[in-house]
């Protein structure tokens, strides 16, 4: 009896189990964690049909050359090879691309970079299409390579389009204007990889009807799927996309010349096919970001107030346009920074060379200038015997402020007040306060450093990105929430690519209609189009798109128990699953009111209209803005150049945080990505060929590398035209941290470090 009561006593006084996250504001952990941790989650990489046959494809060793002629004969006579495409197999000779379609599938009469694809094989194993590939004779008359981007303007064009895609003088107040300060320099940005987790993968299966599905790790499915139905010259309803799990993506993440040749051969031999990439293939296959280089004036007067920026920007966009002409928008816009600058001349221009294709990765064009006007200001900062922080304030631009496009700063624009905060955030200790860390430092105590030469540097950087598209682009998305048996079910072709997206979806749907059970289906092109996943944009129009689609949901729900007590739905509330009215006369939970109804609404977003710059660059191109701050600390030996990022301390408007362990992952993934730039990442060209195109010799940084990341201050002042007010949050520590890190290795050395990555020599001082 004692035993019983003591246990029933247990029962009781027990602590209830803490309720799941729920909502917007809650930590909702996302629903696919278990199964990417358990290596079952469903990649395009190990998907299987049967009668499934193998693709490989056979790139061009050369970056310029006139192609002769291509000899597929061999190949097909090898025992297993079902089938050879080469460019003849393309209806009409469609080109791709995006942005710019301008690029064919397999090179034809000459090849215009290294890798560019020439014919793709299918056979029965892998190794049989890969041997057979190679077997495909290509007969080549090499051509001098246009390398450099400067050369490119006076070169013979590369592309019947020509050598320059775009040009842009932005001009913007007086340019006869002069400060009483002037500094100068020139900076150098080199091509970055986008370096996915996972290489491209992808299968595609011939349909009954003629056409065929392809199962890819997309992140635009409805323009890859327009796209190839040209290219098969079908009509674009007899091609389905499916999406598969995406193994990351900070870039466009499919290149959709690896996707095309998958269902010409699926199509020619009744076949599915499948094909995975190798590394290799990945690094020669899919764009990069833009190469720059940039040149720059700043005037200010002795108070250090910039008075006028002069600036050159040239864009590298390889062998084919793709989205330079997006990449240098940003780029003039933005080439002064977060800064006011009453008198702005700014010229741009993106050009063709042999170089690989650059396109397309976070922060495209952004990045690039964040180095080298944050560099200027540390300049003007040393030449007027100013704290770099100090100066920044100064010029700190707010809500209200113009930019050099004549677009006035509608959103909040707390620059200030983020550079404030990293500022004033403590600093680390010195090595020499903990002993114990020396292994931290650059070379370690056992190492061939010596600690003795290892200088600390603070810097700072200060970046902004544009959200969504730009100049004109028409950002829509639509979405379809759906409720039986008490579960809602999100439809919306939004591919998850790592950004959160379905997790917010299920945070929407709890919010607006109570239901902690909510699904989000997986996306193919049956559904309506999202868009691609870029800019932090579906947070924006795709999460918009379901928000006012469960609100129409919720008036199908509430509009009965209105009516039935005389009073509008505004009157009624849907808190923690219950359903209440203002004056208390009504309480019910969502779950009763559901039972046996089926209720569903599809909604679009469509945020207000933007224009393209004019011939001065000048124009209402952006739809919103967001900035960001960020405080290098750096250990640097000066004997070695080796250099180590200590800490980050970053501070960032947001809007508003919908799901906080989200938020701080995508924050601290964004800024180590940016210490890569900083340091070591240079996908590395010689003459045009791509050198050590892998992960031993693109050195991307490890958990050693990274930092710690101090998350000092987020600012959440709603943007009023943003759907939950929300900001894009994962751009901008790309862009900025680069610039804070080059700063900080600025302070420590005394050298003006004008290159990215940095170079050990740029670290070294003299003795």
């Amino acid at each position: 009896m004692s035993n019983e009561a003591a246990t029933m006593t247990t029962a009781v006084d027990a602590p209830a189990p803490d309720p799941l996250p729920h909502g917007l504001g809650a930590s909702l952990p996302s629903t696919d964690t278990r199964a990417k941790t358990e290596g079952t989650f469903p990649y395009a990489a190990d998907l299987w049909a049967e009668g499934l046959l193998w693709a490989a494809v056979l790139r061009s060793p050369h970056p310029h050359a006139r192609i002769l002629s291509i000899d597929t004969g061999h190949a097909l006579k090898m025992p297993g090879v079902r089938a050879v495409v080469t460019h003849e197999d393309v209806s009409d000779g469609a080109l791709h691309g995006r942005g710019s379609v301008d690029r064919p599938v397999f090179a034809s009469e000459v090849v215009r970079h290294h890798g560019e694809p020439i014919a793709a094989v299918a056979a029965d194993h892998p190794d049989t299409a890969r041997m057979a590939a190679a077997a495909v004779i290509v007969e080549y008359e090499v051509l001098d390579p246009v390398i450099d981007p400067e050369q490119a303007f006076e070169a013979e064009p590369l592309h019947p389009d020509g050598n320059l895609i775009r040009h842009i003088p932005l001009s913007h107040g007086d340019p006869a204007v002069i400060g009483e300060v002037v500094v100068e320099g020139q900076y150098r940005i080199g091509r970055q990889d986008p370096a996915p987790i996972g290489a491209e993968a992808g299968l595609a299966v011939p349909r009954p009807d003629g056409g065929v599905e392809l199962y890819l790790a997309s992140t635009d499915p409805h323009s890859d799927r327009d796209r190839a139905a040209a290219v098969y010259g079908l009509e674009p309803e007899r091609v389905k996309v499916v999406v598969t799990g995406v193994p990351g993506a900070t870039a466009d993440r499919e290149d959709q010349g690896f996707q095309l040749p998958l269902g010409l051969l699926a199509l020619k031999t009744g076949c599915p096919v499948k094909l995975t990439a190798t590394r290799e293939e990945s690094f020669l296959g899919h764009v990069h970001r833009h190469p720059t280089l940039l040149r720059y004036r700043h005037h200010a007067d002795a108070e250090g107030k910039l008075v006028k920026v002069e600036a050159q920007i040239l864009l590298d966009a390889g062998a084919y346009a793709d989205t330079s002409s997006d990449a240098l928008a940003a780029a003039v816009s933005f080439a002064c920074g977060p800064y006011v600058v009453p008198n702005a001349f700014i010229e741009g221009w993106a050009v063709r060379t042999n170089n690989p294709p650059s396109g397309h990765v976070r922060g495209e064009g952004a990045m690039q200038v964040c180095a080298a006007y944050e560099a200027q200001m540390d300049k003007l900062a040393k030449k007027l015997g100013l704290d770099p922080a100090e100066l920044r304030l100064r010029n700190a631009m707010a809500t209200g402020d113009v930019l050099p496009t004549g677009q006035t700063v509608t959103c909040p624009a707390p620059v200030a007040e983020l550079l404030e905060a990293v500022r004033d955030h403590p600093l680390p200790p010195l090595p020499k306060d903990t002993p114990e860390d020396d292994w931290l430092l650059p070379g370690g105590p056992e190492g061939a450093g010596d600690p003795g030469a290892v200088r600390r540097g603070v810097g700072y950087g200060v970046g902004m990105v544009h959200m969504l598209g730009a100049e004109g682009a028409d950002e829509v998305s639509t979405a379809t929430v759906k409720v039986q048996d008490g579960v809602a079910t999100v439809l919306c072709a939004a591919v998850e690519t790592g950004q959160g997206f379905t997790t917010l979806a299920r945070q929407i749907v709890q919010e607006t209609l109570g239901i902690d059970e909510v699904q989000v289906a997986s996306v193919d092109t049956d559904q309506p189009s999202a868009g691609p996943g870029c800019r932090g944009r579906h947070t924006w129009v795709s999460g918009g798109a379901v928000e006012r689609a469960a609100k129409m949901v919720r008036t199908q729900l509430l509009q009965p128990l209105a009516h039935k007590f005389g009073m509008s739905t505004e009157l009624l509330q849907i808190t923690d699953g219950k359903i209440t009215s203002y004056d208390g006369v009504l309480s019910t939970t969502v779950t009763e009111e559901l039972r046996g109804k089926e209720l569903w609404a599809t909604a679009q977003c469509r945020p207000h209209p933007t224009e393209p710059l004019n011939e001065a660059g000048q124009g209402d191109a952006f739809v919103g803005l967001a900035f960001c701050a960020i405080r290098a600390v750096v250990d640097v030996d000066v004997e070695l150049g080796s250099v180590r990022v200590v800490e980050l301390a970053l501070a960032q408007d947001v809007g508003r945080v919908l799901n906080p362990a989200q938020l701080a992952a995508r924050l601290e993934a964004g800024a180590t990505q940016g210490v890569g730039i900083a340091l070591t990442e240079n996908l590395r060209t010689a003459r045009g060929l791509v050198r050590h195109p892998d992960l031993t010799g693109y050195c991307l940084p490890t958990a050693l590398d990274a930092p710690d990341i101090r998350i000092v201050k987020l600012i959440e002042e709603r943007d009023v035209v943003a759907p939950f007010g929300a900001k894009s949050v994962s751009a901008v520590p790309v862009v900025t941290s680069p610039a804070a890190v080059a700063s900080a290795v600025r302070a420590a050395t005394g050298r003006t470090v004008n290159r990215l990555p940095i170079r050990p020599q740029a670290a070294v001082t003299a003795q």
